[in-house]
């Protein structure tokens, strides 16, 4: 496969240096970007509950992206503090780079899928055909992730499929079944949950291909961390209230994302991206399946499955070399870790 890890660096996540110092960190303000899906459900909740504003966190800014990759290119500019993200482009960001990021909560495991027009695409194999038109999101990407191990699995024709698949954006992609341009489309929930009341199907998850899979998590710039702990603190004990919340309220959780989603979609940037996602029904039926089937809702860390990621980046070439997961994690925030070895630790409440 064609190396690609230096392309990464035009979404390298530079953060900015700007924590400021006010008479309590109480009075630090905090800007914070999450991705336009139902991996990010749990910031959508304690916005729309107000648990931030609870927990005594000045939220000044709160902007959704089209995706994990767009949101880690808007963070080179260093005007975010935090972000709920995929964890593939944030071991991206910092392998390629070295930027001082870490992970200080997990949000969710899975969270991606094929789904595929059935009478055209019945098995996996059927991708080899050339006539089958595919679709991903760009290399480097946890889709695309999914994507590769795919083809291993299955044996599949790795020239011909990367060779003939059209990139594109999750709604853009959703659009593209919908209008019979594409055949099968690999896509993050919420759209193959979507697609489904489309008439799509979804033939294979990320659970099929990745047991365990860590799919977002929440990150913090290095420097936040160091002057503002008690803040993080806080900001991962909402997290974890509202993923909480989405496993003991479903029915409710849902309503509030898609809801929050349906809003949103008018302004997610980047802003070209706006039209095709502000035209999406998204109902939240379509939203309880995606947050109780497709995704599993855990603020555990899991220090096997980040290696995993950052092993996987490396053997697909999104990454020049490997590196120890010990280097992302910010262990002191984790409720529970689940260490190298598999074993569970109970951290703090």
């Amino acid at each position: 496969m064609k190396i690609i890890y230096h392309t990464a660096l035009c979404a390298i996540l530079l953060l900015g240096t700007g924590c400021g110092h006010g008479k309590g960190s109480r009075e630090k303000s905090i800007r914070i970007a999450v991705e336009f899906n139902t991996h990010s459900a749990c910031a959508h909740i304690a916005t729309q509950k107000g648990w931030y504003k609870e927990e005594g966190l000045n939220i000044v800014s709160y902007e959704n992206y089209i995706t994990g990759m767009a949101l880690s290119a808007a963070l080179a500019k260093g005007d975010i503090d935090a972000a709920y993200i995929c964890l593939i482009p944030a071991v991206n960001a910092y392998a390629n780079a070295g930027v001082p990021i870490k992970v200080i909560s997990g949000i969710h495991k899975y969270g991606y899928c094929l789904a595929v027009n059935y009478k055209r695409v019945k098995r996996i194999d059927d991708l080899n055909r050339k006539d089958i038109r595919i679709g991903c999101t760009r290399e480097g990407s946890p889709t695309d992730a999914i994507m590769q191990k795919t083809i291993m699995k299955y044996s599949l024709d790795s020239n011909g499929i990367n060779n003939r698949v059209l990139r594109m954006n999750p709604p853009k992609l959703l659009l593209a079944l919908k209008m019979g341009k594409l055949d099968a489309a690999f896509i993050c929930e919420q759209f193959p949950t979507l697609a489904e009341t489309l008439g799509f199907r979804v033939l294979l998850s990320a659970k099929d291909l990745w047991p365990d899979m860590q799919g977002s998590v929440l990150i913090a710039r290095d420097g936040f961390l160091k002057s503002h702990p008690d803040i993080a603190s806080r900001l991962v004990k909402v997290t974890q209230r509202a993923v909480r919340f989405i496993n003991d309220n479903p029915e409710e959780a849902s309503k509030i994302v898609a809801a929050e989603l349906q809003v949103v979609g008018k302004t997610i940037l980047p802003f070209r991206a706006a039209s095709v996602a502000s035209g999406l029904v998204i109902a939240p039926g379509s939203i309880l399946k995606s947050l109780t089937l497709r995704l599993e809702n855990t603020t555990d860390i899991d220090q096997r499955e980040i290696q995993r990621a950052i092993d996987v980046c490396k053997e697909l070439q999104y990454i020049k070399d490997s590196f120890n997961a010990e280097e992302i994690i910010d262990f002191r925030f984790a409720s529970s870790l689940v260490d190298n070895k598999g074993n569970r630790q109970k951290i703090s409440d």
